[in-house]
């Protein structure tokens, strides 16, 4: 029930306020005594005459809002009274100012209003409450989504590389390894977080457009012809298009589609240059080389990684970003090393989980060729 407390400390005046209020259906509470009025709680309204003993009207006023702070507060004055109390109304203080003596249609609209606006702060409040703990199930619902959008989109990954590496056997645990350099010199330029993400995957997905390439041209064990090499250049297109409308993978589907490009531009298929080329395009091209020398090939033994190193030096400001090289040479040999250990223990434990051997039963294969990526 609507709950009023009156207070005036005139008993008369305040009978004739009770018996108004409790006919229009409020619970009334009086008080002539301010000074008891101000330890009152649990009401909604306060209606107060402003001259009083001991406590007037704003005094009042200000000590039941500390304890009833949502309570509406009606202030009751004579017109001798009304520019002293119209500067409580100014404050902020009080909600409505009546005069003395009161109209009654004016007191029951202003009690009424009042206790409108009441629950009408109740109602925001509540809404605001419930608004924030829907937004809190939502924020909870939202990264529960954005993990199983992250799983799935991992998944993906790990699909689209194995679908290629049906078709180029050599090609898998090369895009493993370069997107773990990838990923260690952007740690080593600064790049953290999402960033680091884009440059992991790109790196990972960078051959993903051959498997648009036709297995006479990809898995062709001699030379390629000038015809066979431009289609087998347009795989960079190829898979920045499987890639771009994906909207988790649009950033690292430019690393795809620039990995061939040159800091000087001579590379292809834009012929971009220095920061044209988006910065995981730039760091996949230095990796890129550090693999290809690295690695066994069918025709030779992997090299040195000082080989690898002085390739980099010799081409920096040329094929290579030279702020890049400059950070790929800072890193310590042992990182590289132990990447390509980590990436060796994991085709370890997938040909494991499959218990995997090379069609025919013949050698393993050799770990990479990074050739033309």
């Amino acid at each position: 029930m609507d709950r009023i407390l009156v207070v005036d400390d005139d008993v008369l005046i305040l009978a004739a306020l009770s018996r108004i209020l409790q006919t229009e259906g409020y619970d009334v509470v009086t008080h002539s005594d301010p000074v008891l009025a101000a330890r009152e709680v649990g009401f909604h309204v306060v209606l107060t005459d402003f001259m009083m003993p001991y406590l007037n009207g704003i005094e009042l006023l200000s000590a039941l809002r500390e304890k009833n702070p949502r309570a509406v507060r009606l202030m009751l004055t004579a017109a001798a009274d009304f520019r002293t109390a119209s500067e409580a109304v100014n404050r902020g203080e009080v909600f409505r100012l009546l005069g003395k003596p009161w109209a009654l249609s004016e007191l029951t609209s202003s009690v009424r209003q009042a206790f409108e606006h009441y629950r009408l702060v109740e109602a925001n409040e509540r809404l605001t409450r419930e608004v924030a703990e829907k937004n809190a199930e939502l924020l909870a619902i939202n990264r529960e989504l954005e993990h199983r959008v992250v799983e799935r989109t991992t998944g993906l990954l790990d699909g689209l590389i194995s679908a290629l590496d049906y078709r180029d056997t050599e090609t898998q645990w090369h895009s493993r390894r370069v997107s773990l350099y990838s990923r260690r010199v952007a740690e080593e330029i600064g790049l953290s977080g999402y960033a680091l993400d884009v440059v992991e995957q790109g790196a990972l997905l960078h051959d993903i457009g051959k498997i648009g390439v036709r297995d006479s041209i990809l898995l062709k064990p001699g030379p390629l012809t000038p015809e066979e090499w431009v289609e087998m250049r347009k795989h960079p297109e190829f898979g920045y298009r499987m890639l771009a409308k994906m909207p988790y993978l649009h950033d690292a589907a430019l690393i795809v589609m620039q990995h061939q490009e040159r800091w000087d531009g001579k590379g292809y298929p834009q012929n971009l240059a220095g920061e044209e080329i988006v910065i995981g395009a730039r760091i996949f091209c230095l990796v890129d080389t550090l693999d290809a020398i690295t690695s066994d090939r069918p025709y030779r033994k992997g090299r040195p990684l000082a080989v690898a190193k002085d390739e980099i030096r010799r081409c920096s400001g040329t094929q290579f970003d030279p702020a890049l090289a400059e950070a790929f040479l800072r890193i310590p040999d042992s990182e590289w090393a132990r990447i390509r250990q980590d990436v060796e223990q994991m085709e370890e434990t997938e040909n494991r989980r499959w218990n995997l051997e090379p069609l025919g039963g013949g050698p393993p294969v050799p770990p990479a060729r990074a050739s033309g990526s």
